[in-house]
């Protein structure tokens, strides 16, 4: 793997015209802040412009020298540690932007001044420096980028100050600061803190503190919540040495302690208690925190490549944020996405992600010690003490896992977290000291030693181009000699891009990695830009996406060509990159070619890509030319690379002669299939017969599941039939709805799928019910299984049989199984009962058209599966359609329990049947329901005279008096006659019951 690229991210430089040595320095949105060494107590302004042109803004005095500054986006603001009279000061300069309009009013006031309006009026044209007092010296501090809030570092504490935005009138808000919370930290000197998101990290001489402040819900007892204002949340561990001890031992000896990593839930043993103490005015929205531990690091003197090492300290910590991808939103809207934070030793730098999950992400070897280093989404610039060195980082990578956790599939995919650390340059300068960075600029002081001046002048030594314009303005450049203040430019993204890219190739053909890994170098560096909703402008955004699809294309070339374990990570680069199937073909198979071999991932590429449903057709010649590459390199999977719809335009007799040669060494049903289908393309008839005579037909039907393109293909999410199913639905329907049942079966195709599969087919519109796809429904019920399915195909059937019935609709082809077929085939169809047999015996034979129809219905009503109550909004349709209605109004009764109100049915419409009913299916716990109603109802209508006078007669005489005869004891059987009924008539029953009872 190659360490060192030797590329070009520094474009020209520039002086910046301070008329006195930096002390400190640090930027803004668009400005420098300088603050120059204690002879001059100020802080000069510089407006940095396009390509490092740099304008002086002003300057303004401070109370004393500048110990350390940071300038916050949120609120504009710069806040400074200053030194007086052996004392330190924290302030804050507020609009510090009127100088640049010739204003030189200042105002001082007290953090939490209640201004008066007249005073505060003032504000608007002066530049205003707010001062906070502190118990204790000011350390260090850091503002947090998202908030504006500023944390504030001395000795066994943090102090947080919270921004405020002060609306004093319409037309005027003020910046103002609370400090709103005291993180004590017992034996903790901080050396530097960073603060973002409430994630704070701390860091003294070789111990590095990582936490997090969490809200919690307030209490609603009062008395409860100040008791817990003040919370100790972890306590030392149980059995360390005590302080006492220790200071005894160090009187004598250096006690060096072992280094020790602990990550997440493990960092609370760090044995650094922490106590919170709110200093807000309690208020109905006050704010309560704890703090979880996030990460402890603690190393030691010796924990250097190069040996023991008295200099050995932490510096340069640094939390970076990372927002969502930016698309149209402003950087107001802009929403963290992802947290890293930065530290290192002299020799050697480490990069965590403190987001979603604390890990290590990278660790960075550095050739010389190290003076500072500056992290920034794209890059790690460090500074030592003759270079300036630009190191790749991987939190884009990381990031972008944070914002799509799926994102490495056969659909997406982003180059790995733990690539290997490269360095991009390593830019000779003279006594490096300092470093910051915004934008696209790296600001750098260097200041050499007296000896280096001459050194210095040799033109070998300067590496970058200084702009005409950049002239150096120093009065006191004799008394102060050696140092520089210069803004270098770093190259856009796109023009380092491309000399990635460009670098790429020389490593095509020698080392495969270092070609894919400068190309995914090459890939985060843009996919960085996209993400970072600052330096996402309108005007280049289009061609950052642009580059990131040209990069996603580059890797998933190197993925085909070379090969490598990752291989299947061509597909989704490939994917990324918008580029057609076509344009692959053409980057990748050279013209002419015969022997071409063809690399693992172009295969695994071209296999997924035509085994999905594209909307791309290839032409003949490439399309033939897949095929041949697929005949050399995997021959098994031409059959179901024939059956894309990108290969539409093949030569089926190429695509035959292929399949012959393959049929001899692996034969198999899905081949056949195949085979039969090119046949059919060609218009053989003879040989499609053939190949289709070679299996049974319920193989055939099994052999689709092996391959479905065969008889269904999708085009833009529409099912789309193919000519082989066409030629099964004229010529074999039944092994045409066998296969779309066994798909069915095999989860290859979904209800509603095979539903417009079939409209489609019969060219049937969207409301109209094809009869074929009403045999498929019946097919499916006889080996369906799913109780929800099940339900709903019985009551598509069900609606097909009623709509047909009162339409008086016949279907347009003969359906395939009859019903006595379903009624031996199909538990979901039963007998039909004898009295409905008995009714529809005396139907008028205008019915017979529909007699399969009207069977299969009855049949379906007469088995237990269907679920009544669902059906009986379709079957009112045929409540008057004659005896049919009458079968479906008693059956749909009888399911539901109503047996009185189905025999008053038949005795009003067909009295024949009312005992065979009764006969049928009045048992056991509905016995009583044959004398309690049908026998009295059976004498009642016998005394009225009428045409089913011998009807009612007959049936009360051979059948229903027999039966209750036999059943009731003779006393009830007494009490059920009428009493003006004729004795003759009832004697026989009488005696015979009276019998009975002397029998037993």
């Amino acid at each position: 793997m190659v360490q060192l690229y030797n590329l070009h991210p520094f474009g020209s430089q520039r002086v910046v015209p301070c008329k006195r040595e930096p002390a400190h320095f640090c930027c803004g949105r668009d400005v420098l802040f300088v603050a120059s060494t204690a002879a001059s107590c100020k802080v000069e302004v510089f407006a940095v412009r396009d390509q490092g042109h740099c304008d002086p803004l002003g300057s303004f005095a401070t109370l004393g020298p500048v110990l350390r500054m940071a300038h916050s986006q949120a609120g504009d603001y710069l806040v400074t540690i200053e030194e007086k009279s052996k004392a330190t000061f924290l302030r804050a300069y507020m609009n510090w932007r009127c100088m640049s309009a010739g204003s030189s009013r200042v105002c001082v006031r007290m953090v939490g001044h209640k201004m008066e309006e007249s005073y505060s009026e003032t504000l608007k044209e002066q530049m205003s420096i707010v001062e906070m007092p502190l118990s204790d010296p000011p350390l260090c501090v850091s503002c947090c980028p998202v908030t504006g809030d500023l944390l504030v570092g001395c000795k066994n504490k943090l102090v947080m100050f919270c921004l405020k935005y002060l609306v004093i009138n319409q037309n005027l808000t003020v910046l103002d600061f609370e400090r709103s919370l005291i993180l004590h930290v017992d034996n903790l000197i901080p050396a530097e803190v960073a603060f973002c998101a409430r994630h704070i990290a701390i860091t003294t001489e070789l111990d590095v503190l990582i936490l997090k402040l969490e809200l919690v819900e307030q209490s609603a007892d009062r008395t409860e919540q100040c008791a817990r204002r003040i919370n100790t949340l972890e306590k030392p561990v149980d059995g360390g040495p005590s302080t006492h001890a220790l200071q005894l031992e160090l009187d004598e000896f250096i006690i060096c302690q072992k280094p020790v990593e602990l990550l997440g839930e493990e960092s609370k043993l760090c044995e650094i208690p922490i106590t919170l103490e709110s200093t807000e005015l309690p208020t109905e929205d006050t704010k309560r925190f704890q703090v979880c531990y996030l990460l402890f690091r603690r190393f030691t003197p010796d924990q250097s490549p190069f040996g023991f090492c008295e200099e050995t300290k932490l510096h340069s910590v640094q939390l970076l944020p990372v927002y969502q991808t930016a698309h149209e939103e402003t950087e107001n809207k802009r929403e963290l996405l992802s947290l890293f934070c930065f530290f290192s030793l002299p020799y050697v730098g480490y990069l965590y992600s403190v987001g979603k999950l604390v890990e290590l992400i990278s660790t960075y070897q550095y050739s010389e010690k190290s003076e500072q280093a500056v992290l920034t989404p794209q890059f790690l610039h460090v500074i030592t003490s003759e270079n300036l060195q630009c190191f790749t980082v991987r939190c884009s990578a990381a990031a972008a896992r944070d914002e799509d956790p799926y994102i490495d599939t056969t659909v997406k995919a982003c180059p790995p977290v733990a690539l290997d650390v490269c360095t991009l340059r390593m830019q000779l300068f003279i006594g490096p000291r300092a470093i910051c960075h915004f934008k696209n600029h790296v600001i750098l002081l260097t200041k050499a030693d007296t000896e280096d001046i001459t050194e210095r002048r040799k033109p070998t030594r300067r590496m970058l181009s200084r702009k005409a314009d950049g002239i150096k303005s120093r009065t006191n450049s004799e008394s102060e000699p050696g140092w520089n203040l210069y803004i270098i430019n770093t190259v856009s993204t796109i023009q380092l891009y491309r000399e990635m890219v460009d670098y790429s190739r020389t490593y095509e053909n020698v080392k495969t990695e270092s070609c894919i890994h400068l190309l995914s170098e090459a890939h985060l560096l843009v996919r960085a830009a996209i993400m970072d909703p600052s330096s996402l402008k309108s005007d280049e955004k289009e061609e950052l996406l642009s580059a990131f699809r040209e990069s996603c294309a580059f890797l998933g070339d190197c993925y085909s060509r070379f090969d490598t374990k990752d291989y299947h990570l061509a597909l989704p680069y490939y994917r990324m990159s918008g580029l057609s199937l076509t344009e692959v073909l053409e980057r990748l198979i050279s013209e002419g070619d015969e022997v071409q071999t063809y690399a693992r991932g172009f295969i695994f590429y071209l296999t997924h890509s035509l085994n999905e449903d594209l909307n791309e057709e290839l032409s003949k010649e490439s399309a033939n030319k897949v095929l041949q590459i697929f005949y050399l390199a995997d021959p098994v999977q031409l059959p179901h690379i024939l059956c894309s719809p990108c290969m539409k335009n093949v030569c089926p007799l190429t695509a035959v002669k292929y399949l012959q040669k393959v049929e001899k060494i692996m034969p198999s049903v899905v081949l056949t299939l195949t085979k039969a289908f090119m046949a059919l393309k060609m218009g053989d008839l003879t040989m499609y017969e053939h190949e289709m005579d070679s299996y049974k037909e319920t193989i055939l039907a099994c052999g689709f599941i092996g391959q479905p393109k065969l008889l269904r293909q999708r085009k833009e999410g529409i099912v789309i039939p193919t000519e082989f199913a066409v030629h099964l639905k004229e010529m074999q329907p039944g092994l045409l709805v066998a296969a779309i049942v066994a798909l069915h079966e095999n989860s290859k195709m979904e209800l509603e799928e095979a539903d417009t599969f079939f409209k489609m087919l019969c060219s049937n519109s969207e409301t109209t019910i094809p009869q074929l796809l009403v045999d498929f429904w019946e097919a499916l019920l006889v080996v369906c299984s799913q109780e929800e399915i099940l339900q709903e195909l019985l009551l598509r059937v069900t609606s097909q049989y009623v709509w047909r019935l009162s339409t008086q609709q016949l279907p347009e082809t003969k359906p395939l199984k009859t019903a006595e077929d379903l009624i031996n085939s199909c538990n979901h169809f039963g007998l039909i009962f004898p009295w409905v047999t008995s009714i529809m015996s005396v139907e008028s034979p205008s019915n017979e058209d529909y007699h399969e129809d009207i069977s299969k219905l009855q049949s379906l009503l007469c088995s237990q599966s269907i679920n009544i109550a669902s059906a009986l909004p379709v079957l009112e349709r045929l409540a008057e359609a004659g005896n049919v209605g009458l079968t479906i109004h008693v059956l749909c009764k009888t399911r539901l329990g109503k047996y009185e109100e189905a025999i008053d049915e038949l005795l009003k419409r067909c009295p024949d049947a009312a005992v065979l009913y009764a006969q049928h299916e009045l048992k056991d716990d509905n016995r009583a329901v044959l004398w309690n109603k049908l026998l009295p109802e059976l004498c009642k209508r016998t005394r009225l005279t009428g045409k089913d006078y011998p009807v009612l007669i007959s049936s009360l005489k051979a059948e229903t008096l027999s039966v209750v005869a036999m059943e009731l004891e003779l006393r009830d059987f007494l009490s059920l006659l009428p009493e003006d009924g004729t004795a003759a008539f009832f004697l026989p029953h009488l005696l015979h019951c009276s019998q009975r009872r002397l029998l037993t």
